[in-house]
C-alpha cells in the first residue's frame, strides 16, 4: 500500500445507515442473485467494487485479490481506508456500520463519491452476513484498525492494533458453508475475467490476482497482473483478437457530455455479427438501456448522413436499416452516472433519459471526425453497410419461410420431431440429439409425457462464418426454430424472439461424449448465442452429460463420467471387472440412456449461463472463427482429451 491524501469530507458522518440486514442470511438470493457459483463469485466483486469506487474518486490505483489456500478471499487496496470514527447516529465505529448495516456506505454521500458501482450500498455488509468469518483491517489516521465478525456479527469493537503511515483497506472473508452448500471453491478463471474487465474499464488502475492454492512449474503461485493504459481501445483489440478488422484502427473517444463522462470504442470486422457491450459505473448492463440507445442513434444518424453524401447509396434500390450499420461491429460503451436509475436490483438496464442524448452526441462527434480524417476507412465501412443491407433483403425471404412453418402461423412441426403430450411449456423439455441413431434410442428411452426428441442431421451450420440468409435457409436451423415455436422477429430486429410462444422451458443439447460431439454442441451453442441469446439468458438451455464408461463385473455395473471415476470403480469391483467405452449415444440401449442421461431423478444437466458477455463473445469467435492458432492453443490448454483438428 502507498500513502494517500486524506479527504476531510470523507469521515464517520459520511456513512449513512438506511436499514438493517436481518433478511440477508434468510434470503441471500435477493441480494447476490443465487447461492451457487455465480453468487459465490459475486461476493468478491462486491468487495472489489468498493476499491474501484475509491479509484474512481481518485484515491486508489492498486487493488490486490488473493484466493487463499482455504478458499477464503483477501482483497487489499491503497485507498483512504474506511472511516473508523464514531458514527453519531449508530453510536459505534463507522467501520462497524459499513460492515453490519444494509444500505450503509459513503455511496449515499455525494461529497464522498461522485459515481459508484455499488449503488444500493448492500455490498460489503452482504458479504459479511454471508461469510463464516470476515476480518476488516483499515490503515488510516496513522494507525492500523481491526474488527472481526462471524456471520455478520462483530466479535469485539473496532480497535487499534498498531501504527502505520499507510492508507488502505484489507478485507479477508470466508463464505459460509451453511449458505453456499453446493459450492465453496473459487474459480480462478472466472475471477480473472472480471478483474481483466475492470482493468480495461478503469485504465491506469493495477489489479493483481493470486491463487495460493496452485503453483506453476517454477514453484510460484498462479498469478496475473491486469493493467491497461488505453482502456476501451485495448479492450476492443482483446475482444476482436480472433476477427479480421476491415479498418486500420479502433475508433474511440473519451470525454464528458452534459456532465456525464462517456467513453466509447468501436471497430468493424469481417464477421456478420453485432457485438455491443455496455457498462454503467463498471456494471455490465447486458439488457442495455438509454446509453445503448444513444449509441445506436448517434451511429446510425452519422453514418447514414455520410453515406448519403458520399453517393455510394445512389444505386441502392431500398432503404438502409439500423441493423445494417451494426453488422460486423464490435463496440463498447461505458458511462459514469452520478445517480443511475436501473431497472431492478440486478442493475441490468439503465433508465436515465439524459444519458441517451449525451452518448448520442459523443458518438456523432467521434464518428464525424473519424470519417472526415480517414476517407478510405469511411468508404470501407459504407461498403460493408451496403453488403449488409443486400444480405438483409435476402434474409427476409428465408426468415419468412421459417415463419410460415412455425406453429404460430398454422404450419406443422418438423417431421423428425417426436413431441411430448404435455402442453404446459414449464413442464416440457426437448432434447436436441446428434444423429438419427441416437435419436431413435432417445425416442425409445424417453418419458413421452414431457420429453420431446429432435434429431439433428450431422453438424449444423457454423453461424459464426455465415451470412444471415444462409442461417435461415439451413434446414436443421429451420427445424430448431419451428420445433421451439418461437418467432424470429421483425426486419428491424431480426434476432428478437417471442419467448411467450416457446414450447419447452428445458432445451437440452445431448451429443456424444467425444470430440465430434463436443464440436456439435459448440456449433449449437454458437447458434443459440448469436441468434437465440434470450433462451440462454432466461435459463432455458442445458447440456446433457452422458457417461463415458460402463464398468461391469458379473451382475454389478456402474457408470463413469471421467477417467478417475472409471479407475475408482475398477478398484472397488476388483479384478475381473470390464470396461466398456461409449463412443456415442447410439451404443447405449434405451434403458441405459434413460438411467444415465434422461431420467430427472438420476441425470446431471448443466445449465448454460453467460457470466461475462464479452468473454463469451471472444471465446465463440475464437472457437468458430477463421483464426486457427488461438483455437489450437485453447483446445490444447482446456481439453481433457482431444484430437486437434483445426
Amino acid at each position: 500500500m502507498s500513502e494517500a491524501s486524506q479527504n476531510p469530507q470523507y469521515s464517520a458522518d459520511s456513512i449513512q445507515a438506511l436499514e438493517g440486514m436481518e433478511h440477508v442470511r434468510m434470503r441471500p438470493s435477493m441480494y447476490i442473485g443465487d447461492v451457487g457459483v455465480r453468487g459465490l463469485h459475486h461476493l468478491v466483486y462486491e468487495v472489489v467494487d468498493n476499491s474501484i469506487d475509491e479509484a474512481l474518486a481518485g484515491h486508489c490505483d492498486t487493488i490486490t485479490v488473493i484466493i487463499n489456500e482455504d478458499n477464503s478471499i483477501t482483497t487489499e487496496d491503497n485507498g483512504r481506508g474506511i472511516p473508523v470514527g464514531m458514527h453519531k447516529k449508530e453510536g459505534v465505529s463507522a467501520l462497524e456500520v459499513v460492515m453490519t448495516k444494509i444500505g450503509a456506505g459513503g455511496k449515499f454521500d455525494k461529497d464522498s463519491y461522485k459515481v459508484s458501482g455499488g449503488l444500493h450500498g448492500v455490498g460489503v455488509s452482504c458479504v459479511n452476513a454471508l461469510s463464516e468469518q470476515l476480518k476488516a483491517t483499515v490503515y488510516r489516521d496513522g494507525k492500523i484498525w481491526e474488527q472481526t465478525y462471524e456471520r455478520g456479527k462483530p466479535l469485539a469493537p473496532v480497535e487499534a492494533v498498531g501504527d502505520s503511515d499507510q492508507n488502505g483497506t484489507v478485507v479477508t472473508f470466508k463464505p459460509d458453508p451453511k449458505i453456499f452448500q453446493q459450492v465453496l471453491d473459487y474459480n480462478y478463471d472466472t475471477l480473472a475475467q472480471r478483474m481483466r474487465e475492470l482493468s480495461f474499464l478503469n485504465k491506469g488502475i493495477t489489479i493483481k490476482l493470486t491463487d495460493k492454492r496452485r503453483k506453476d512449474e517454477q514453484g510460484n503461485f498462479i498469478h496475473e497482473i491486469f493493467h491497461s493504459d488505453e482502456g476501451l481501445k485495448e479492450y476492443i483489440r482483446f475482444l476482436d483478437s480472433n476477427r479480421e478488422a476491415i479498418i486500420q484502427q479502433v475508433i474511440s473517444m473519451e470525454g464528458e457530455k452534459n456532465g456525464i463522462p462517456v467513453e466509447v470504442a468501436m471497430i468493424y470486422n469481417t464477421s456478420f455479427n453485432e457485438n455491443l457491450h455496455s457498462y454503467v459505473n463498471n456494471i455490465n448492463t447486458h439488457e442495455g438501456g438509454t446509453h445503448l440507445s444513444g449509441f445506436r442513434r448517434g451511429l446510425t444518424t452519422t453514418l447514414k448522413k455520410y453515406a448519403d453524401a458520399s453517393g455510394l447509396l445512389d444505386k441502392l434500390k431500398f432503404e438502409i436499416a439500423g441493423d445494417d450499420f451494426r453488422e460486423g461491429l464490435t463496440a463498447i460503451v461505458s458511462v459514469k452516472v452520478a445517480e443511475p436509475q436501473f431497472e431492478g436490483q440486478t442493475k441490468t438496464k439503465l433508465g436515465n433519459r439524459e444519458v441517451s442524448a449525451a452518448v448520442s452526441q459523443a458518438v456523432s462527434e467521434m464518428l464525424e471526425n473519424y470519417l472526415e480524417e480517414n476517407p478510405n476507412d469511411a468508404k470501407t465501412i459504407v461498403q460493408k453497410v451496403i453488403l449488409a443491407a443486400q444480405a438483409r433483403h435476402a434474409a427476409r425471404k428465408a426468415r419468412e419461410m421459417v415463419q410460415r412453418k412455425t406453429v404460430m402461423t398454422g404450419g406443422g412441426l418438423p417431421g423428425k420431431l417426436s413431441d411430448c403430450s404435455e402442453q404446459d411449456p414449464s413442464l416440457c423439455e426437448v432434447f436436441l440429439v446428434e444423429g438419427d441413431s441416437a435419436g431413435g434410442t432417445a425416442k425409445q428411452g424417453r418419458d413421452r409425457n414431457f420429453q420431446a426428441i429432435l434429431p439433428l442431421r450431422g453438424k449444423i451450420l457454423n453461424v459464426e462464418k455465415s451470412m444471415q440468409h444462409k442461417v435461415f435457409e439451413n434446414e436443421e436451423i429451420r427445424n430448431i426454430y419451428t420445433a421451439l415455436g418461437v418467432t424470429i422477429g421483425t426486419e428491424e430486429d431480426s434476432k428478437a424472439l417471442n419467448l411467450e410462444k416457446l414450447r419447452y422451458h428445458k432445451i437440452v443439447i445431448m451429443c456424444d461424449a467425444d470430440v465430434d460431439g463436443s464440436h456439435i454442441s459448440t456449433l449449437i451453442l454458437t447458434f443459440f448465442f448469436r441468434y437465440m441469446k434470450e433462451l440462454i439468458e432466461s435459463g432455458y438451455v442445458y447440456i446433457a452429460t452422458p457417461p463415458l464408461y460402463l464398468v461391469k463385473k458379473g451382475v454389478k455395473k456402474s457408470y463413469a463420467w471421467d477417467n478417475d471415476q472409471r479407475d475408482r470403480l475398477q478398484q472397488e469391483l476388483g479384478s475381473g471387472s470390464t470396461v466398456q467405452r461409449y463412443k456415442g449415444l447410439g451404443e447405449m440401449n434405451a434403458e441405459q440412456l434413460w438411467d444415465t442421461t434422461m431420467n430427472p431423478e438420476m441425470r446431471t444437466l448443466r445449465r448454460v449461463t453467460i457470466d461475462n458477455g464479452g468473454e463469451a463473445d471472444r471465446i465463440f469467435s475464437m472457437l468458430m472463427g477463421d483464426e486457427v492458432p488461438p483455437r489450437r492453443e485453447f483446445i490444447e490448454n482446456n481439453a481433457i482429451y482431444a484430437n486437434i483438428d483445426a
